[in-house]
């Protein structure tokens, strides 16, 4: 079974990254950037079928591992 958990900033976090990166964008001449925000995302392969619990470990691994709570957001799929 295959899972992406996607890690980002939450609203009102400064992300110099993403700035640095929309003002590199800016100045390669691609038009239309309001604003960049820059995240992380995990690709993971889990062994078995169990849909609801391999969600809930993924949950757990993203509180405890995979992002800053503080500061960061997450968003896990199973993807089957």
């Amino acid at each position: 079974m295959k899972a992406r958990v996607t890690v980002t900033l939450k609203s009102g976090i400064l992300d110099p990254q993403g700035k640095a990166i929309e003002g590199a964008l800016k100045s390669l001449g691609v038009e239309g950037i309001a604003s960049v925000r820059q995240g992380k995302v995990f690709d993971i392969e889990l062994s078995g079928s169990d849909k609801a619990g391999a969600e809930a470990a993924l949950k757990a691994a993203a509180d405890k591992l995979l992002a800053n709570t503080v500061i960061e957001n997450y968003r896990v799929e199973v993807l089957g």
